[in-house]
Order: structure tokens, then sequence, then C-alpha cells
């Protein structure tokens, strides 16, 4: 699934195109993703302006006119893509202005904006899924309600990371849970907790430290904030809006590195992969503690 870095980077893209922009029209190739489109979905954002592009976790949330909030979640193949027809006024300018780089067969929605561009969402497998509902049931919305923390929100501290401590299970598990801080995944859970020097093994109650939970939060922050500069990482079918690859996974320093030396300085060790919770854990035994 794209983690919170990949939905950040599709949300920056879509923002100077939708922001302001009134669809006037949605098409549906079909009547359902991984759950049926809601109600009348296509009748009830045709002709509405889309007044701004969020995002909650892994969720992108576009606040539409009339007091709706369309939720998109991206699934393990869901993309977005921004077609300018040529000669349009209002041409989105630079690398968002590419041609149609997906197979159209599995082109699903079209969200046809005044002025002839068309934002198109494409997913092959077809695990992504929109909601439709009323914006003042986003704190009681069954995805949404109970998401913990942001890594990027400045409420996210050692102190959001401490009320792991009284918690048997290793750190590694802890920190994938969503109601405590939301957005963390698999592959950067790995990165931070290499960065922090500990082993993923490791009980959460190692958080009681102070100096513990600082240096993960400290991690956490960076390598999240570095993946959303880089553009997102690129696992299979991921890509960002204008079709082009994030290239962090070129920067992992364990991620899907089994058998390789750390890239810690003076290390020496090799990277590991262990089952965590049916899930791949890398890490470096020889530095992580």
């Amino acid at each position: 699934m794209p983690e919170l870095p990949e939905v950040e980077t599709v949300r920056r893209g879509l923002q100077p195109v939708l922001e302001g922009a009134t669809l006037e029209s949605v098409r549906l190739a079909r009547s359902a993703l991984r759950y049926p489109f809601p109600e009348r979905f296509a009748e009830r954002l045709s002709g509405r302006r889309v007044l701004g592009i969020g995002r909650r976790s892994k969720y992108l949330l576009w606040d539409i006119e009339g007091g709706e909030t369309l939720l998109a979640h991206l699934g393990m193949s869901g993309s977005f893509r921004i077609e300018v027809a040529e000669g349009a006024a209002g041409v989105v300018p630079g690398a968002f202005a590419l041609a149609r780089s997906r197979d159209p067969r599995h082109d699903h929605v079209r969200f046809e904006l005044q002025g002839g561009t068309t934002v198109v969402y494409n997913d092959p497998r077809r695990f992504g899924f929109m909601d439709l509902f009323p914006r003042s049931e986003m704190e009681r919305h069954p995805r949404l309600a109970g998401l913990g923390v942001e890594p990027t929100s400045n409420r996210f501290s050692a102190d959001t990371l401490a009320v792991l401590a009284d918690r048997r299970t290793p750190l590694k598990a802890a920190l994938l849970d969503q109601g405590i801080v939301t957005g963390l995944g698999n592959i950067y859970v790995c990165e931070a907790l290499w960065r922090a020097e500990l082993d993923p093994r490791r009980p959460a109650s190692a958080l009681a430290d102070p100096t513990v939970a600082e240096r993960l939060a400290s991690a956490i922050r960076a390598v999240i904030a570095e993946a959303i500069e880089a553009g997102g990482s690129t696992l299979r079918d991921h890509m960002r809006t204008d079709g082009t690859l994030g290239y962090f996974q070129h920067r992992f320093a364990v991620y899907d590195r089994e058998g390789e030396p750390c890239q810690r300085p003076g290390c020496g060790g090799t990277v590991t992969r262990i089952r965590q919770a049916g899930r791949s854990t890398f890490f470096c035994p020889s530095c992580q503690r």
C-alpha cells in the first residue's frame, strides 16, 4: 500500500490542478472498486467546485462545494493522472501535464474539469475506493475516527510515542498502530528504527526512556520529511500524479536490502529480514539495539 509520503505527494500534485476547479462532469467506468461507489456519486459531484485537497493519514480528502467531502484511498495500485487537453485554457504547467501513462482499460473514474483538464483515477487491482459524505460527519467517519497524530504534525513528539511504553508488543508492531501515530507503514517504520538505532524486536516499553522516545520521534520526522521531498517511494505499482516514479527507494538504508552491508559508517553489519506479524522487517542486528 502507498504510505503517507506517497499519498502526500499525490495530494501536492493534485492541489494546483483541482483546488478552485469545477467538476464539469464525473464519469464512472464501473459501479464499484474495492467497494461500490456511493449512491449518485457522479451526480452529486458534477457541477461542484473543489474547495481544497487535504490528507488524513493515507486518505485523500477533497473538500467539495455544497458541504460534502470526497475520500479517496489508493489501495495497492491506484493512481491519479492529470490530462490536459491540447489548446485548453488554464493548461497545467510543468510535470503535471504529461500524457497518459497507464493502461486505459484500468481507468475507472474520470473527473472532467471546466477548461478541458481531466483527472483520471486508474487502478488495475481495484483495491482502492472512494466515499462521499457530509463534511460535518468527518470526525465520525469510520475510516477517520480514532486515527492518531500525524507524524508531520506539530503535535507529534516524543510524548506521543511514550504512550506506547505500557505495551508488551515489539517496537515495530506498536508503531504500526494507527490510533497512536497515523500514516506510518512498514517501510518507514523500518527506516526510522534503523536511523534511531533501535531493534524492531525490542519491547515498546523502551519508549519509557525519554531519550529513546526523542531519538525515535526525530528519526520518524526526518525519514517522512525526506521521503515526501523525494516524491515518495515506488514499490511495484505506485506512481505520482505526473506519471513519474518516486525515488526515495534508492535511499533506503535497510528496507528490501536483505544480505547487504549496513550503510551506517563503521557498523560492518549485514541487513537481516525477519517476519513480524506477517510482515517483513528489515534491520541491522549489529547496530540496532
